[in-house]
């Protein structure tokens, strides 16, 4: 008698479902709406960047996912691609704004630094036509890189008026410092004129020297009478006049005086004979 064996029979194994993967488009999301946030504030136009082209490629990532079954999250997958492109517009609007910005600010900081320039009013009796007006012969506005003579006047934007008259000979007392022995001695008047509506402090203004044709340094002498500059404040209508000396090597034929009223003024130059 024969017996025959059978071998069991077993079901085969379930497949194992695919685990859902949401992370993508969570984390476009996340970083959609940061990255629209910051894209808001034009300053942040960087950071709104990168975190709308990281949003944008996690959330097509994410949509990746959901097509081929992996991810169950389509909705926030495709919010924030979109947050990320928005992210990225804000990016491009906000640098266009804050180039601008910075740009017309360099523009403001060069006016203030460059200082006001000031024209050429010659004194009475020099650059007049035959009919009193003024001439045309280098004596306007368009006369630069030349130095005023002596009278001249400076005319800023503002109507200030700075005149430095002719040098005369000056003999500083026994105490004088910025004098050598064997030089000479010049002063020079200086004049401020305010003819702007705001009051101008004189405390600020400079002049320095330079003499003959090499322009070596004439040192300012203080003395008893002369060395103190400008005090206090110009009001609008009135002037100042102040006293200045220069020393200067003995066969010197010519002074240059240069002026400057303030840290914002332009400096302008006399040429003056000796």
């Amino acid at each position: 008698m024969s017996h025959s064996t059978q071998q069991p029979q077993y079901g085969q194994p379930p497949v194992p479902a695919q685990p859902i993967r949401n992370g993508l488009g969570t984390a476009a999301l996340v970083l959609g709406i940061i990255g629209t946030l910051s894209g808001l504030i034009p300053l942040f136009f960087w950071l709104a960047g990168i975190l709308g082209l990281i949003a944008l490629i996690l959330g097509l990532s994410g949509r990746g996912r959901v097509k081929r079954g992996e991810a169950g999250n389509k909705g926030v997958t495709t919010t924030g691609a979109v947050l990320g492109l928005v992210a990225l517009i804000l990016s491009v609007v906000g640098a266009v704004l804050t180039f601008k910005a910075v740009d017309d600010a360099v523009d403001e900081i060069n006016k203030a630094t460059s200082g006001s320039s000031a024209s050429k009013e010659p004194a009475a009796g020099k650059g007049k036509d035959d009919k009193g007006g003024a001439s045309d012969k280098g004596e306007d506005k368009g006369d630069k890189g030349k130095g005023l003579e002596a009278g001249d006047g400076a005319i800023y934007d503002d109507d200030l008026k700075i005149t430095v008259s002719e040098p005369k000979p000056y003999t500083p007392d026994e105490f004088a410092s910025g004098h050598t022995k064997g030089n000479k001695a010049y002063s020079v008047t200086i004049v401020i004129e305010n003819g702007g509506k705001e009051k101008f402090d004189a405390t600020l203004l400079t002049a320095d020297a330079t003499a003959g044709e090499d322009g070596v340094t004439a040192e300012e002498i203080f003395d008893g009478k002369v060395g103190s500059g400008f005090t206090g404040n110009v009001l609008p209508g009135k002037k100042a006049t102040v006293q200045f000396a220069f020393d200067a090597p003995a066969d010197a034929k010519t002074l240059t005086v240069e002026v400057s009223p303030s840290f914002d003024y332009n400096a302008s130059q006399w040429e003056l004979k000796l």
